[in-house]
């Protein structure tokens, strides 16, 4: 029988107070006005805090898709590419000062349509930030190398070219920091930009493309450099399968990737693909549990469950299990839900019934399968806010790594499973399809060494949760996860072409590998 979380932090605000603080945040960002369309093209921006609409906006039709790729196509064409790399670096610049003036304007909006508590939704537009400052530095080392020639009086180099059209599609879950991963680098690489939001959070991409378009008539950068097209899967369709869109960034499900990246394939077009993850930390007999505990809790409840990069499972040596396990149900225990507004809180809602309704048939398959619920599982605030989906985070002890363990829940489940040797660890470690991010916490150096060697991860860290990557490295994940590098490191070669020069400057033409010819 699992046990309850602690009561709420507060009530929840009405709908119409949560309207109006988006609007309010929406014009100081400098959104002046909302076009609507009829009930045929109508699109609604809704909050999870209380599952009401906020307010009726216009969707996309084809033809605006078409003529957002049409500008953004010749924009780059005509302007943008040509334009010196460090004069691009400047539009990010400008858009970097306008996100620090309005930080918690944007903080505001993602709560409001994301359910993030007030502390993750600052630290995903600080993200943003830092994405920006690590972008203008990048704008003047877009570097190629040069290359031995094996023929006397050449020299062999690389250079890097913008790569034309981005189209940027990202998930409900990171609504700012993903498009600015993505945009930031896009911009100084000399690409244009058209993002298509997640159909749940609207606001937020309004108030980031007006905030993006002051910066550029502040800058003198062309006003198509970048657009937003707000819609359904059939807009994202529309731009998966355009031969000018030269790279489609995509974040979202498995299911998604498996049908984007096909369809991308066909026409040979680019694709950089972040996929699902099914997060898990190894937690070994010479761990610091402090930390264990502290780096497990928020990795698994925070965001309620809802990042990529939560862990969702814990797989403990056998010596510890019990310790830490019951440290993790007594934390969960204290763990505040409800209104993600509220400073106190520190989980708030699920996105919707879907979301929910998954989560309880993950639970249901887990006890099915032998597992425990030990805390949490339940909703909670159905009075307050009947429309809306507030749940306890829950830990399940599981005897066996099932079939559900090893699929991606998106929700605050966190299954613990024990071993008994590394070797096991790892095994259930790689075990699933998913290979996003992971940990282990240990003292033994070799153990920390061998899981960074044999993590199958794209993100492997060691005495830290799984959760919280920095803007400075590479991030993606391999297998199912599709593959892909967005943010740092070279994650920039991604936005750009390759091509090797070879540059003659001797009276000769010799041929390579000692051909002769005339």
């Amino acid at each position: 029988m699992s046990t309850s979380i602690t009561s709420p932090t507060s009530a929840i605000p009405p709908t119409d107070e949560i309207g109006d603080r988006a609007e309010a945040a929406l014009a100081r960002c400098g959104v002046d006005h909302l076009t609507e369309a009829g009930a045929a093209g109508r699109l609604y921006a809704r909050t999870p805090i209380t599952g009401g609409a906020l307010l009726a906006l216009a969707h996309a039709t084809e033809r605006d898709v078409d003529h957002a790729i049409t500008a953004a196509h010749e924009t780059f064409q005509t302007t943008w590419r040509d334009t010196p790399a460090p004069e691009r670096g400047a539009l990010v610049r400008r858009l970097g000062d306008l996100l620090r003036e309005h930080k918690y304007d944007l903080a505001d909006l993602v709560s409001i349509e994301a359910g993030k508590i007030r502390s993750e939704a600052a630290g995903e537009v600080q993200e943003m930030i830092d994405i920006c400052d690590f972008a203008l530095g990048l704008s003047r080392q877009l570097y190629g190398r040069t290359i031995a020639s094996e023929r006397p009086g050449h020299r062999l180099m690389e250079t890097w070219h913008p790569l034309g059209v981005v189209s940027v599609v990202t998930a409900f879950n990171f609504p700012v920091a993903v498009w600015s991963w993505n945009t930031a680098v896009a911009l100084v690489c000399g690409d244009t930009v058209v993002w298509k939001p997640s159909e749940m959070t609207p606001l937020t991409a309004l108030a980031c493309d007006a905030l993006l378009s002051r910066a550029a008539a502040e800058t003198g950068a062309p006003a198509n450099v970048h657009q937003v097209l707000l819609g359904g899967p059939d807009v994202g369709e529309r731009l998966v399968d355009d031969p000018r869109v030269a790279l489609v960034s995509a974040t979202g499900s498995v299911r998604m990737g498996r049908t984007v990246g096909p369809r991308v394939a066909a026409r040979l077009g680019r694709c950089l693909l972040e996929l699902g993850g099914n997060n898990a930390a190894v937690v070994a007999p010479s761990a610091d549990l402090d930390l264990a505990v502290r780096g497990t809790v928020f990795a698994a409840a925070g965001t309620a469950g809802q990042r990529c990069t939560s862990l969702r499972r814990l797989i403990v040596h056998e010596d510890v299990a019990e310790t830490i396990t019951d440290r993790i149900v007594a934390a969960y225990e204290q763990l505040r839900v409800g209104d993600p507004l509220n400073e106190d809180t520190l989980v708030g809602p699920l996105v919707g019934e879907r979301a929910y309704t998954a989560m309880r048939e993950a639970l249901a398959q887990a006890t099915a399968d032998g597992g425990a619920v030990l805390v949490g599982g339940n909703r909670c605030l159905e009075q307050e806010a009947p429309d809306a989906y507030y749940v306890e985070p829950a830990v399940v002890r599981m005897p066996v790594q099932s079939a559900i363990v090893r699929e991606e829940t998106f929700a605050p489940i966190l299954y613990v499973l024990t071993y008994r040797t590394f070797d096991e660890a790892i095994e259930l470690h790689n075990g699933v399809s998913q290979g996003l991010s992971s940990a282990v916490f240990t003292r033994d150096q070799r153990e920390a060494e061998r899981f960074l060697a044999m993590s199958d991860c794209g993100i492997v860290n060691v005495n830290i949760g799984t959760s919280g990557a920095e803007i400075g490295g590479a991030f993606g994940g391999e297998k199912d996860t599709g593959g892909g590098r967005e943010s740092g490191s070279d994650a920039w070669k991604a936005y750009m072409r390759r091509a090797t020069n070879t540059v003659n400057y001797s009276d000769e033409l010799p041929l390579a590998q000692g051909v002769r010819f005339l």
